[in-house]
């Protein structure tokens, strides 16, 4: 296999990962602050895919697309944290899983009615599109670079907005003593609704982004869903940065367990066995991965130890 090849899947895994990272990163956030298990993550994710499928269609502008799919989400997730989520946080798991299920549910049933059945499709702009030429002759697509560029970008910001703002510390607060900043007067209704507009909205930038390369359809957030879920257990739970090094090594495990699994078990099989087992192998790779770590450390790679 050449060396070109390898590179261009390496790059490829990064930017899964990256995509992930921005689904993972709000749904950590949001069972690490709230203790909530919001199933409804990836239809915040199907909502932003399909504002910005409908803005660029009607104003030409992707841009435009990604800020419509950024602050539809971000209002969705407000009133579903308003509306249904605000009434589960003293309710146990079990009733968290199914009023968040019943969601995805509202949310597929509602998108197929506003937009129909059928897959709608974002095109990636003129001056993202297109090849460009990286050392060692590489031709990576402009637009997925972009994507790798931008995600990155967005975990500074988010580690920033953490780690050195008011509202970051009193995230990082309700996240290990609810009760206590709310003695200290502040408003643990706000900062929830923030924090769940936060996650939603980063969510629905995801499916945006993700929707420029594959088509936008109803219940495209569910297969990612899955996947953020074995991030943060991978990465820790209410970790960002655990939640962006999981999603760069799921990303890449995925990515190149496809590709390299295959030609490893044609060394000793026929080709035919050997593609059906190794893709067989792939697809389980990332949840061997993470009952790897957990073996390792149950908590995550950078939860808090119990």
């Amino acid at each position: 296999m050449s060396p070109i090849l390898i590179a261009e899947q390496v790059l490829n895994g990064l930017q899964f990962g990256v995509m992930l990272f921005l689904m993972a990163a709000g749904l950590t956030l949001i069972f690490g602050v709230m203790g909530l298990i919001n199933l409804a993550h990836g239809s915040l994710y199907m909502v932003g895919a399909f504002a910005a499928a409908a803005v660029a269609g009607a104003t030409g502008s992707f841009l435009l697309a990604l800020v419509a799919a950024l602050v539809a989400a971000a209002l969705a997730g407000a009133l579903v944290e308003l509306v249904v989520i605000r009434r589960l946080y003293q309710r146990d798991h079990l009733d968290q899983v199914l009023a968040t299920f019943a969601l995805i549910l509202i949310f597929s049933e509602g998108t197929r009615w506003l937009f129909g059945s059928f897959p709608l499709y974002l095109d990636i702009p003129s001056w993202l599109s297109g090849p460009v030429t990286l050392p060692g002759g590489i031709q990576y697509p402009l637009y997925r670079l972009a994507l790798i560029a931008l995600g990155l970008l967005v975990a500074l910001g988010l580690w920033l907005l953490i780690s050195r703002t008011r509202i970051g510390i009193q995230i990082r607060a309700g996240e290990n003593d609810r009760e206590m900043i709310a003695a200290l007067g502040v408003d643990i209704s706000k900062l929830y609704t923030l924090v769940f507009a936060l996650g939603a909205g980063l969510a629905g930038l995801a499916g945006a982004l993700v929707g420029a390369i594959q088509s936008v359809q109803v219940g495209m957030g569910e297969p990612v869903l899955i996947l953020a879920f074995v991030v943060i257990v991978i990465g820790g739970i209410g970790s960002i940065r655990g939640a962006l090094i999981g999603a760069l090594l799921v990303g890449l495990t995925d990515t190149l367990g496809g590709i390299f699994l295959p030609e490893l078990f044609k060394l000793f099989a026929d080709p035919a066995t050997a593609t059906a087992t190794g893709s067989a192998f792939a697809s389980m790779a990332i949840y061997i991965l993470m009952a790897a770590v957990l073996v390792w450390r149950p908590t995550g790679l950078f939860g808090a130890r119990a």
